[in-house]
């Protein structure tokens, strides 16, 4: 798996432990600069864990540990002196239930500015705003209503806000855990839409439970499968004509 580019993430032989019970096993991986890479496997196999692990959200976990290593542009996340908070910012999360903010559509979008003090205008707020909005495809659902209550908004309108959210502080990367399971199948093909816009200016890692969602929106898919990588592989390759047998069981039904 080649790429002209030197990956984003780099990860080397990664150990998940919740208490003693081993999650993730040696697991070893590059995600490359402006795809989007699909992590599939069936539930409780450590797709979400791994997510977890590229921004250190595990560390809110107090029985994680985690061993070996993931290299961010070439710096190591798990070094003591990581900046947690502003590896948060460049690398930004998007979970499975929209959770806006119980505050106005703008005051979502501006949080992230704000607390991380970006200082700006109240001019170069208010275009970072719709900027964000407009990158999220949700300006023109809301823009005559700015000032409303952000949970007025429907399920689909809140996921694209919060990912205008993780916009707004200007992230690399991009985690996506599930966005789109809690929404109908409309909201769901509107972000899948975005996902596809998005890969131009952002490095998109998605779980997803719907093979045929990762089929449409990768780039690259690795399947997880009791805590290990089974598979990671571009993603014609790995729906077509994947490598190992539990690949092939496990999209054709056979297994899952």
């Amino acid at each position: 798996m080649s790429s002209m580019y030197p990956p984003v993430l780099s990860i080397a032989h990664l150990n998940v432990y919740y208490d003693d019970v081993l999650a993730l096993r040696d697991i070893n991986m590059s995600i490359i600069p402006n795809q989007v890479t699909a992590l599939i496997g069936p539930s409780g196999c450590g797709k979400s864990t791994f997510l977890r692990c590229l921004n250190r959200m595990n560390d809110t976990i107090k029985s994680a540990r985690v061993e070996g290593k993931i290299l961010f542009e070439g710096q190591d996340i798990y070094d003591p002196e990581t900046d947690l908070a502003h590896l948060r910012q460049r690398i930004g999360m998007v979970f499975q239930k929209p959770n806006p903010f119980p505050k106005s559509i703008y005051d979502n979008v501006a949080f992230g500015p704000r607390v991380t003090d970006m200082r700006m205008s109240k001019k170069g707020l208010d275009e970072l705003v719709e900027r964000c909005l407009q990158g999220a495809a949700l300006w023109d659902d809301v823009a005559d209503m700015l000032h409303d209550d952000a949970m007025n908004l429907s399920l689909g309108q809140q996921q694209r806000l919060c990912i205008a959210r993780v916009l707004a502080v200007q992230p690399e990367v991009i985690l996506m855990d599930e966005p789109a399971s809690a929404l109908d199948p409309i909201a769901t093909e509107h972000i899948e839409e975005l996902i596809a816009t998005l890969k131009k200016d952002y490095t998109i890692v998605i779980v997803t439970h719907n093979m045929q969602q990762a089929a449409r929106v990768s780039d690259f898919t690795g399947l997880f499968w009791l805590g290990e990588l089974v598979e990671f592989s571009p993603t014609a390759q790995m729906f077509t004509n994947p490598k190992e047998q539990i690949s092939e069981d496990y999209i054709t039904g056979r297994m899952g």
